[in-house]
């Protein structure tokens, strides 16, 4: 791979000529024809729901805008808006002059910005010798040879490139270059058991195997038995100790493009279309196998675009954004900041250390300086605690913590703490953003980064609607709310309750394609007008903010019939018992509620585990009760009488504000850990996986209802 150690990130240059490929690509000044639409397949629509082709739009909802503009040559009117087909084509929601911008190729997007930036520094990773830099016209090249090696070593259309590993260049490269050369790329976590892996390697189709380290490698030889189409592994990280005919090194897998000409790749991008399918997202199931969303290159494009746009990102020579990658890229909210957005925009992606989320990641911050963060709630939790810990230990406020750190968190002592400090401490002083990709963040913890003038603005998007569809931003922003629809984006409720809580319904270019081979599930999720309906729970304000109210499958079900969303109970005892990492109200099928509540605790950095001893911020709050417990045993095993009547009195005020009786907790109790990915309680992206916890802790829940059974 070729390298740079010293570039100018505001160096600009034209680079190579490249000249534009496949249907309907507009990268000139020159805006396309008036009205240029839908479009587009040649092939007759598939029996079955339609849409509707008037000029009315239909129920609750936009139309389809239907161009008399005849489309690019090559594309047809296409009159759905799903399918579950690999090589299917799906109608585009187009409505307005934003939307109607030409749909354009995942490689059409690439190769526009290495034509306009081609010397600004696009990626950045760490090795011995300091960091090796990609500017944006290397960048390209590599993703090209890519592709040319991924074609020789047999990739079919439409069929899949696995990728499983951590961040890396050779991560996004090999995932642009499955694209390029007609294929789908396929994150998958590197968490995943072998089996996992074989059930995605088989719906997927994988003909290749893209693995960091030896690891994951001994996953693939597990299971490629089984694996027809698997026709090669490549391994980009560490020397390869095993020896096998279709295995290769980063290396040895990119020479393999001088066998494939230029000419070849182009015709296979130029047969390439927007709306086809180049990227499969696959969901975690407690309860099933996972399913694979399809997106297609129009989902990313227009949906990376739409967000650039609307969070006012710079472009270089004005400034370049520059950006952390540590978030795993197979979540699809990452992947849009760290991959998509940060090309569009031309920014400088710098890679984390392998060991980001057990500690290392403030220190590659502090050396990166990132314009632009986003975390997920763990991630501000750490780093919140990582300030209290390291920052004020060799300050002259560490003797007051005991007296000041008291619900809903020590604003006194944040005023004492100059914002600059603050912000420098945890490498992000030159930011201009932060961004929560994950539901769930505490008051607590938003209030105090919003006291460090550090508001951390929300997001709200599923992998089903290329990860975003509603953000907050200096400009719109709310406490607790995820914000506004993105533009010539909807969103309703469907089914509201007396409250104005219902169902979450979504429609715009962001809203995928359909489950891969799954069309029941498709048709569910998508109706006939093109809505996508999220299973989630939530309400609109007056100005059209969008709040969050829990999922719909997080509904529990009382013996008595009743319903109750868990996800407000939670957040309340929160409130009122700040030491509380995580609450799990259960209840299903039982008489009453209950809860499994967490305490904050340190967790050891080499292995991701939680450890005994209670973070800074609950041994201060501890202090603040006059109580001498530094650890979960103390309160869990001694039974620190101190701590858990005040958790007693916490249940108590969390109760009285509601009215209904059923919607209170009756029992509670304290785990003996902490919730972790290693655990299993969370997932990739540390959110809770509540049929796991469920199922992990059945024992506690049978226990809560064993007394009612024995009376």
């Amino acid at each position: 791979m070729t390298s740079r150690k010293t570039r100018s990130p505001t160096d600009t240059g034209h680079g190579p000529e490249m000249k534009a490929r496949g249907p309907g690509v507009c990268l000139s000044t020159v805006p396309p024809p008036s009205g240029w639409g839908v479009c587009l397949s040649t092939v007759p629509p598939p029996s079955g729901p339609g849409v509707c082709l008037s000029t009315v739009p239909p129920p609750s909802g936009p139309g389809v805008c239907l161009s008399t503009v005849p489309p690019p040559s090559g594309w047809g009117v296409c009159f759905r808006y799903w399918t579950s087909k690999r090589d299917g084509e799906v109608a585009l929601r187009q409505e307005g002059a934003f939307t109607c911008q030409p749909p354009v190729t995942v490689h059409d997007m690439v190769m526009n910005t290495a034509i306009k930036y081609a010397n600004c520094i696009a990626l950045g990773s760490k090795h011995r010798n300091g960091w090796h830099l990609l500017t944006y016209v290397e960048y390209y090249e590599e993703c090209r040879r890519a592709a040319k090696a991924f074609l020789k070593l047999g990739l079919e259309r439409f069929h899949s490139v696995g990728i499983m590993g951590l961040n890396s260049q050779e991560w996004v490269i090999a995932s642009i270059g499955a694209i390029m050369a007609g294929g789908f790329s396929v994150g998958i976590l590197s968490t995943n058991s072998p089996k996992a892996c074989q059930v995605i390697a088989e719906s997927s189709e994988i003909d290749i195997f893209v693995v960091d380290n030896d690891r994951q490698l001994q996953k693939v030889i597990q299971i490629q038995g089984y694996l027809k189409h698997l026709k090669a592994i490549v391994q980009y990280k560490e020397e390869i100790r095993t020896r096998l005919q279709n295995l290769y090194s980063w290396r040895g897998f990119l020479d393999l493009a001088d066998g494939i000409s230029e000419d070849t790749l182009d015709r296979v991008i130029d047969s390439q279309k927007p709306n086809q399918c180049c990227t499969l997202v696959y969901s975690l199931s407690v309860t099933g196998p996972p399913k694979a969303m399809m997106l297609s290159h129009d989902n990313i494009t227009w949906t990376t675009v739409a967000t650039a746009q609307r969070l006012s990102y710079k472009c270089p020579p004005e400034e370049q954004e520059v950006l952390v990658s540590y978030l795993p890229l197979s979540y699809m909210s990452a992947q849009l900041f760290d991959m998509w957005i940060s090309i569009f925009v031309a920014g400088a992606l710098y890679f984390a250390q392998p060991d980001a989320l057990r500690g290392s990641l403030v220190d590659t911050l502090q050396e990166v300086k990132p314009t632009t963060f986003h975390g997920v709630p763990w991630v501000w939790d750490r780093l919140l605690d990582s300030l209290k810990t390291n920052q004020l230990a060799s300050s002259p406020f560490r003797r007051r913590i005991d007296k000041q750190l008291h619900p809903p968190l020590c604003f006194s002592l944040a005023k004492k703490l100059t914002f600059n400090q603050a912000r420098k401490f945890l490498g992000l002083h030159h930011c201009r953003q932060f961004f929560n990709l994950g539901l769930g963040l505490p008051r607590a913890t938003m209030d105090y980064f919003l006291s460090l003038n550090m508001p951390i603005f929300e997001l709200y998007g599923l992998s089903e609607s290329t990860g975003i569809h509603t953000l907050s931003r200096q400009q719109d922003f709310r406490l607790m709310s995820c914000g506004k629809s993105l533009p010539s984006t909807h969103t309703k409720m469907q089914s509201e309750d007396e409250e104005g809580i219902g169902d979450i319904h979504i429609w715009g270019r962001n809203i995928f394609m359909g489950y891969l081979n799954d069309e029941e599930n498709t048709q569910e999720k998508i109706d006939v007008h093109g809505w996508l309906h999220t299973g989630d729970l939530g309400f609109l304000d007056t100005d059209e903010f969008l709040y969050i109210m829990g999922n719909a499958r997080d509904i529990i079900t009382l013996s008595s019939g009743e319903r109750i969303n868990p996800n407000p109970i939670e957040a309340r005892v929160k409130r009122h018992i700040p030491i509380v990492r995580y609450v799990v109200v259960v209840g299903q099928d039982a008489p009453y509620l209950c809860a499994l509540l967490t305490l904050k605790c340190q967790v050891n950095t080499d292995t991701g585990e939680p450890r005994n001893a209670l973070t800074s911020e609950a041994v201060a709050f501890c202090r603040h009760l006059r109580s001498q417990s530094t650890r979960l045993s103390d309160i869990v095993y001694d039974g620190d009488p101190v701590v858990l009547e005040f958790i007693s009195q916490g249940i108590d005020a969390a109760n009285a504000e509601v009215s209904s009786d059923s919607a209170k907790i009756v029992k509670w109790t304290i785990l003996q850990t902490d919730f972790s990915m290693v655990g299993g309680e969370l997932g990739a992206t540390t959110k809770l996986k509540r049929a796991v916890v469920a199922k992990i802790y059945q024992t506690e829940i049978e226990r809560f209802y064993e007394e009612d059974e024995e009376s």
